[in-house]
């Protein structure tokens, strides 16, 4: 028994349903993490260049551990990353008895039969099977039994009648022909005694009724996909084109945790990070258009294929993800990156900002981005734009503010005092020729002003500081520490 054999890359297979339709589904029993939002990257970059749908569907089944929380975290990290679905979300959990008839129908055809052995005959089964060395699965012994034997007042279980022989083949876009000997895959539950359905028959019968024609999750699905074509095929549905995707490790090679960055969408968000380059940057990871590192998201969508996903596990490396926001950083436009910055501020830090701090933002924007890689680089390159005096100033600046500097800033206040028109162009002339009447290079002038202004040894250029703090407060801070 096999699937459905790989869509050619240019002209993909829908399984007669008209257009290519995705989807990402998610349990919502915590944040939207990475590995997650690479699959529904994927399937929305799929989605979008075959000009398909891209669907989401909660996956709530466990009740005791989903959570309405988690649903808004899902949803506000696809947001975030710009990953729009087409129709509104299905949850699963709704779906219920609809997963419930198709058991029953698959009993009705002959296809799955009730099973009515206890929790104590599956554990003797476990362990006859363990002291023979078979596999340890269910042994099927109700499988062709009279229903008429059944115990009294014991609930079944509906399983589904896997084939005893041969064997089934995922043909797979991503990890090629996968051939699983029906053996060793025993009569999966589908409805369990309460009523209940299980993950495996609840996604296949989603995704049927969804008209999802290409599943693209993780690889650790792989092996479900086997028994899944076997429901699929018992009910007579099309069985969907499929690729796996290797999971994400940290930069050592291990599995992915909290220490590589195994975090929610929102931390990303909130470390300053830009979607357009979580989107390059997971697009890069396990995906591929030749040397291309750095893409729009409208190129991703155009060179987006299954067959360029690698198979082997990609690795998460903050530094690469830090180096690739930084050049989108640089790229973005002021005013956006000053919106940007403001809620970094307010939001994520709790500083306190004035009225006036987005406008200086804008301004002090072409200087402060070219030092910065994150949005938090940005709030913390800006923070001396909200320093109320007198302006704390750290280890680095205080050494720079020996009798000398102090002096050089005692100075050049009356010619700052005299410009009549607070000017870059102005302010500029005014350093450059004070530092020549004082025979010393302009970083013996601009060192000191830099620490004065800002409290710091690093930020955008001095002219700039100047021009963005203003006249009144400028002066006031270097008569702060003159001597």
């Amino acid at each position: 028994m096999t699937a459905s054999p790989p869509a050619d890359a240019k002209t993909p297979v829908t399984n007669g349903k008209g257009k290519v339709r995705t989807r990402f589904a998610p349990s919502p029993t915590g944040f939207l993490h990475i590995g997650g939002a690479r699959t529904a990257l994927f399937n929305w970059l799929y989605a979008r260049h075959c000009g398909g749908d891209f669907l989401l569907r909660i996956e709530d089944t466990d009740r005791t551990r989903s959570t309405q929380g988690a649903v808004e975290a899902i949803f506000d990290g696809l947001r975030w990353l710009g990953l729009d679905w087409d129709e509104e979300p299905t949850f699963q959990y709704a779906r219920r008895d609809r997963h419930a008839e198709v058991a029953n129908e698959l009993v009705a055809k002959g296809k799955a039969y009730k099973c009515y052995a206890s929790p104590e005959d599956l554990a003797q089964m476990r362990e006859d099977a363990k002291a023979s060395g078979k596999p340890q699965g269910y042994d099927g012994r109700w499988r062709d039994r009279d229903p008429a034997e059944a115990p009294a007042g014991v609930p079944p279980v509906i399983r589904l009648k896997m084939p005893l022989d041969g064997e089934t083949t995922i043909h797979d876009h991503v990890q090629g022909d996968v051939t699983i000997p029906n053996a060793v895959m025993d009569d999966f539950i589908l409805l369990r005694s309460d009523g209940s359905p299980t993950y495996m028959l609840s996604v296949v019968v989603d995704d049927h009724d969804m008209d999802i024609t290409h599943v693209i999750r993780g690889d650790d699905h792989l092996t479900n996909a086997a028994r899944q074509i076997n429901l699929i095929t018992a009910m007579g549905w099309d069985v969907p084109e499929y690729a796996h995707v290797p999971m994400i490790h940290g930069p050592d090679g291990a599995k992915l945790s909290k220490r590589h960055g195994a975090l929610g969408a929102e931390a990303y968000r909130d470390m300053g990070y830009l979607p357009e380059a979580m989107r390059n940057y997971l697009a890069r990871l396990g995906w591929s258009h030749g040397d291309d590192e750095i893409f729009s998201t409208d190129q991703a969508i155009e060179w987006f294929g299954l067959e360029q996903i690698g198979k082997s596990p990609a690795r998460f490396d903050f530094a690469k993800l830090a180096n690739l926001n930084g050049t989108y950083v640089r790229e973005a436009d002021d005013t956006r990156l000053a919106d940007e910055t403001l809620r970094m501020m307010t939001q994520v830090k709790g500083w306190t900002v004035s009225d006036a701090t987005r406008d200086a933002l804008v301004q002090a924007m072409p200087g402060l981005k070219e030092r910065a890689k994150t949005l938090d680089d940005l709030a913390e390159g800006a923070r001396f734009l909200i320093e109320q005096r007198p302006l704390p100033i750290d280890e680095k600046a205080a050494k720079l503010l020996d009798d000398q500097a102090r002096g050089i800033l005692t100075g050049i206040v009356p010619a700052l005092e005299s410009l009549p028109a607070w000017t870059m162009d102005g302010i500029e002339t005014t350093i450059r020729d004070f530092a020549e009447a004082q025979d010393v290079k302009l970083g013996k002038v601009a060192q000191p002003l830099r620490a004065a202004l800002t409290g710091t040894t690093t930020s955008p250029g001095i002219f700039d500081v100047l021009a963005v703090l203003g006249k009144d407060e400028s002066l006031a801070r270097i008569k702060d520490q003159a001597a």
